[in-house]
C-alpha cells in the first residue's frame, strides 16, 4: 500500500513543473543551509508541494490538455500492463454494424484464432454487441412469424446454427482470457510489491547518514531495479508511478549538498527529452494519425518512466515545448474527429431516410402475394443499406437503431397478419385443387379420347386460376397433378403416333417426289416441260398431309418450282397459282376444316385491302410528278411498284376465288352427306 503521506501528482502535470513547487520560495543558498537542517527543509518543500499540487488539480480539471493526458496515461497504464498489449494498436477495427450475423461469427473466429487474446478486447467486445442487436432482432421477427401462424408464445424456441457458433466461440475466448489473467494476476502482484518496496528504499535514502556518492549509487541501482521489474496492475500503474516519480524529486532535491552530480543528472536528462521533444514535433507532419498517437504515447512512456527532471532554469520551457507538440497532435485529431462526427451526422440523415421509406412501404402493406413477395424484397434492400449506411452520433445510435427495428417489426407483423388471412383460402384452393387432381387420376387412362381430351385441358386451365396452396402440400400435389396429365397426354400422343403412320407414309412418298423434281432437267420445249412439273405438282397434291414436324418438306418443294418456273418464264401469278393448289389441299385435309378456310380467307382479304392501298398511295404519289417526263427514274420506280402491286392483287383474288370454289364444293359434298342420310333414316 502507498503511504497515505505520499501526495498523488496532478494528471497532466510534467514532472519538471511539479518539481518547481519543491524549491523553497524564498532565495537560499545551498552553501548557507547546514546538514542538520536538510530533512526540515524537504519535509517543508513537500508540504508546499502539496498545496501547489491541489491548486494545479483544480486547474487541471476544465485544461482540455488533461483530456488527451488522461487517454495517453490511461492507455500506457493498459500496454504497461503486458507488452503484448500494444498489439491491439495495428488490428484494424472493421465497420462491423455493416455485418451480418455470419459475418461476425466469421470475424469473431479469425481473430480468437489469429490474435493474442488480450489485444482483441475492444474487437470482441464491439462484435458481441453489433451480433446481440441484430441476433435479437431477427429472433423477435421468427417469434411474431410463430405467433401469426398460430403459435403461442411460451412454446417458441428457435435453434441457430449461427448463434450456437457464435456462443462456442465466444466461450473459447472467454477461456482463454480468464486463463492469461489467470496466469498473469500473480507476476503482476508480486512486480506491484517490489515496485512499492523500491519506493519505500527511495524515501529512506534522504534520511541516511553516509557518503553522498554512495547515496547517489544506491539511488541510480533503485533506478535500474525499477526499470527491470516487470509490469503491474493497469489499476495501480499511475498512482504508482507518481508516487515513484514524488519522491524522485525529493531525492534530487537532497542532492543539493552535491551540485555536480544533480547538474550532470539534469545535463543528461535535458538531452534526452531534447530528442523526445524533436519525435514529437515531427509527429505533426506524419499522415496517418493512428500511428501518430500511438508514438506520441510511447513518447509520454518514456518521459515519464526512463527520463528524470532537468534544471529548474529549462523545466517548464522543455515541458511546454513537448505538451504544444501533444496539443497540435491533439487538434489534428479533434479536427479528424470533427469530420469524423460530420460524416456520422450524414449518416444519421441517410438513416432517418431509409426509416422513412420502411415506414412508407409499412403504411402501404400490399394485399396480394406477388406484390407483398416484392415489398419484402424492398425491406431487405432497405435494411441492407441501413447496415452499410455507416455509424451514427454516438448519442442518438440506440434511439435510432429502435426506430428502425420498430418499424421493421411493425412491417412484419403486417405482413405476418396478411399470410394468417391467406392460410383459410389456401386451404380452400388445396381443396379445389384435390378436386382437379381427382379428375384428372379419374381420366388420365379414359378411351373416350374426344370427351377426355378438352376435359383434360379445361381441368388445366382451372389449375392455373385457382392460387397459392399452403406450402407443406404445394410441391406434392403438384406433382401428383402432373403424372397425371402426363400419363394421359402421352397416351394420347402414342395414339396420335399411330394416326400419323399414314401421314409419315405420305412424307415418304413425297420425298421420293421430291427427289425426282430435284433431279428434273428441262427439255427445252416449254410446253412439255411445263406439263411434266404440272404432273409433279398434281402427284405432290395426291399425297396428302405431312406430320406437323415435317412441313418444311413443302417449302423445298415450292423453292424447287420457283426456279423451274423462272427458268421457263412462268407468269408470276401463274407460278403462284400452281403452287397454290398444294395450299389448297393443305386446308382441305385440316383437322377443322371450316376453321382453317376462315383462317385463310381473313388473310387473303387482309392481303387484298394491303395491295388496293398501296397502290392508292403510290397513284397518289404520281401526281405530285405531273410535270416530269416518264422518264424520269424516279417516276419510272413508282410505276413499276404500282405494276407489281396490281399483279400481286390480281394474284391474291384468283387466290380468294380459289379458296371460294373450294368451300362451295365442300358444302356440296356437306349437302349431300346429309341427304344421304335423310334417305337411309326414311328408308330405315
Amino acid at each position: 500500500m502507498l503511504d497515505e503521506k505520499d501526495e498523488k501528482l496532478p494528471l497532466g502535470s510534467s514532472d519538471e513543473n511539479n518539481s518547481d513547487t519543491t524549491e523553497k520560495t524564498e532565495e537560499t543558498t545551498i552553501e548557507e543551509q547546514t546538514e542538520s537542517s536538510n530533512e526540515e527543509v524537504a519535509k517543508d518543500d513537500t508540504s508546499e508541494t502539496i498545496e501547489a499540487e491541489s491548486n494545479t488539480e483544480q486547474k487541471a480539471a476544465v485544461d482540455e490538455e488533461d483530456v488527451v493526458l488522461n487517454e495517453i496515461d490511461d492507455s500506457n497504464a493498459e500496454d504497461a500492463e503486458d507488452e503484448d498489449n500494444r498489439v491491439r494498436h495495428t488490428i484494424p477495427v472493421l465497420d462491423y454494424h455493416s455485418m451480418s450475423i455470419e459475418n461476425l461469427v466469421g470475424e469473431l473466429q479469425r481473430l480468437v484464432k489469429n490474435e493474442k487474446v488480450q489485444a482483441i478486447k475492444k474487437h470482441v467486445d464491439d462484435i458481441k454487441s453489433e451480433f446481440d442487436l441484430k441476433f435479437q432482432e431477427f429472433l423477435d421477427e421468427k417469434k411474431e412469424e410463430f405467433i401469426s401462424n398460430g403459435g403461442n408464445e411460451i412454446d417458441f424456441h428457435y435453434n441457430s446454427v449461427t448463434k450456437r457458433q457464435f456462443n462456442e466461440v465466444y466461450t473459447e475466448y472467454r477461456e482463454k482470457k480468464n486463463q492469461y489473467h489467470k496466469s498473469l494476476e500473480k507476476s503482476l502482484k508480486d512486480n506491484l510489491a517490489t515496485r512499492l518496496q523500491i519506493i519505500e528504499d527511495l524515501k529512506g535514502l534522504v534520511s541516511i547518514e553516509e557518503d553522498i556518492n554512495a547515496t547517489y549509487k544506491n539511488f541510480k541501482d533503485l533506478q535500474e531495479k525499477w526499470r527491470q521489474t516487470g509490469p503491474i496492475p493497469r489499476n495501480n500503474y499511475n498512482d504508482v508511478w507518481r508516487t515513484y516519480h514524488h519522491h524522485i524529486e525529493i531525492f534530487y532535491d537532497f542532492l543539493h549538498l552535491n551540485r555536480e552530480l544533480r547538474d550532470l543528472d539534469f545535463k543528461r536528462n535535458l538531452e534526452e527529452k531534447e530528442k523526445l521533444v524533436e519525435r514529437a514535433e515531427a509527429l505533426e507532419k506524419v499522415e496517418d494519425l493512428n500511428v501518430a498517437f500511438q508514438e506520441l504515447q510511447t513518447l509520454h512512456k518514456i518521459w515519464k518512466e526512463d527520463i528524470g527532471p532537468v534544471d529548474k532554469d529549462h523545466r517548464e520551457a522543455i515541458w511546454d515545448r513537448f505538451s504544444n507538440a501533444t496539443k497540435a497532435l491533439h487538434n489534428r485529431r479533434q479536427g479528424y474527429y470533427q469530420e469524423l462526427e460530420k460524416k456520422f451526422e450524414a449518416n444519421l440523415v441517410k438513416k432517418h431516410e431509409i426509416i422513412e421509406g420502411i415506414k412508407a412501404i409499412t403504411i402501404k402493406v400490399a394485399a396480394n402475394h406477388k406484390r407483398l413477395q416484392q415489398q419484402i424484397k424492398e425491406i431487405e434492400a432497405l435494411r441492407d443499406s441501413f447496415f452499410k449506411a455507416g455509424k451514427v452520433p454516438q448519442k442518438v445510435n440506440e434511439k435510432t437503431w429502435a426506430s428502425f427495428k420498430e418499424n421493421v417489426r411493425e412491417f412484419n407483423r403486417k405482413k405476418n397478419s396478411f399470410y394468417k388471412d391467406q392460410k383459410k383460402e389456401q386451404q380452400d384452393n388445396l381443396d379445389k385443387k384435390r378436386a382437379l387432381l381427382e379428375l384428372a387420376t379419374s381420366l388420365k387412362d379414359s378411351e373416350d379420347i374426344a370427351h377426355a381430351t378438352p376435359e383434360m385441358k379445361r381441368i388445366q386451365n382451372e389449375w392455373k386460376t385457382i392460387g397459392h396452396v399452403p406450402r407443406k402440400f404445394s410441391d406434392k400435389i403438384w406433382k401428383e397433378f402432373k403424372d397425371a396429365c402426363n400419363h394421359y397426354f402421352k397416351r394420347l400422343h402414342a395414339h396420335k403416333n399411330e394416326a400419323q403412320k399414314d401421314e409419315l407414309e405420305n412424307f415418304e412418298k413425297k420425298s421420293a417426289c421430291l427427289e425426282r423434281i430435284q433431279a428434273f432437267e428441262l427439255s427445252g420445249e416449254r410446253s412439255k416441260d411445263l406439263s411434266a412439273i404440272k404432273q409433279f405438282v398434281a402427284e405432290w397434291k395426291s399425297h396428302g398431309r405431312v406430320p406437323f414436324n415435317k412441313k418444311s418438306i413443302n417449302v423445298k418443294f415450292n423453292k424447287i418450282l420457283d426456279a423451274l418456273f423462272k427458268k421457263l418464264d412462268v407468269d408470276r401469278q401463274e407460278g403462284e397459282m400452281l403452287k397454290y393448289g398444294n395450299k389448297i389441299q393443305q386446308l382441305k385435309q385440316s383437322e377443322d376444316t371450316d376453321y382453317a378456310l376462315q383462317k385463310e380467307r381473313t388473310f387473303i382479304r387482309r392481303k387484298i385491302d394491303e395491295s388496293n392501298t398501296e397502290i392508292r398511295q403510290l397513284e397518289n404519289n404520281l401526281q405530285f410528278f405531273s410535270n416530269a417526263s416518264e422518264d424520269s427514274p424516279v417516276v419510272r420506280d413508282v410505276i413499276k411498284k404500282i405494276d407489281g402491286h396490281k399483279k400481286d392483287l390480281e394474284t391474291w383474288k384468283e387466290k380468294l376465288k380459289s379458296l371460294n370454289i373450294l368451300k362451295n364444293n365442300l358444302n356440296k359434298e356437306s349437302e349431300e352427306t346429309e341427304e344421304t342420310v335423310e334417305e337411309d333414316s326414311e328408308e330405315a
